[in-house]
């Protein structure tokens, strides 16, 4: 299975590769301080401390390795705007959905900074408008079933 493509701002590998720095550093140093103080209190079974430690300390790893997954696989700048009007991720799409207008960035959570709406490129929506043309109608199946058609009004680089 192939790793999925991911594209990030300059701006957004930066905040990451921060993120992964911090949690790597100062998050281990803290967690483990944290586990450790629980387990001097004594019986592990039922220390609620020590379970939330734990609990946490493997999030934080899970965060780690995913940070260190997306960047190694991510394409630093932005992807190439395409000519032909096609949606690809990276961009910011605006459309009409359900008769209201709606402007969203298709790709990963990670890159998108503001309040611009963020959808991934395998969710419903994204899949349906992905490969998609400027001026195109396209519809997807919403999680309670009902028929959504989308409009495609444009298409631009994030």
């Amino acid at each position: 299975m192939s790793t999925p493509q991911t594209w990030l701002t300059q701006e957004a590998a930066d905040r990451l590769r921060a993120e992964l720095e911090n949690l790597e550093n100062v998050g281990r140093k803290e967690v483990t301080a944290k586990i450790e103080a629980a387990r001097a209190e004594g019986d592990l079974k039922e220390n609620g401390g020590y379970h939330a430690a734990r609990d946490e300390q493997g999030k934080m790893e899970a965060r780690i390795r995913q940070l260190k997954q997306m960047l190694e696989n991510a394409h630093i700048g932005t992807p190439p705007a395409s000519e032909d009007g096609t949606v690809g991720p990276g961009m910011v799409i605006t459309a009409i959905i359900a008769g209201d207008e709606e402007k969203f960035l298709l790709g990963s959570r990670e890159i998108a900074s503001g309040d611009l709406s963020v959808y991934s490129e395998k969710s419903p929506l994204g899949a349906a408008v992905m490969g998609a043309k400027i001026g195109d109608t396209v519809s997807y199946t919403a999680p309670n079933g009902k028929e959504i058609k989308v409009e495609i009004k444009a298409a631009t680089a994030y």
